[in-house]
């Protein structure tokens, strides 16, 4: 399951950093930080207090 999160979110903050490339500075910020949310190190919204 961590592996699929870290996958995820690998992904979802490459498709934000794209986003921001090509100019659209919102989306790829929110991107960004969903991607970081539901990655399993760190800061994850799905782990257990």
């Amino acid at each position: 399951m961590g592996f699929l999160l870290w996958i995820l979110a690998v992904i979802l903050v490459i498709a934000g950093i794209v986003v921001l490339l090509k100019g659209s500075i919102i989306l790829g910020i929110v991107l960004i930080v969903v991607g970081l949310a539901v990655g399993p190190g760190g800061w994850s919204v799905l782990s257990k207090r």
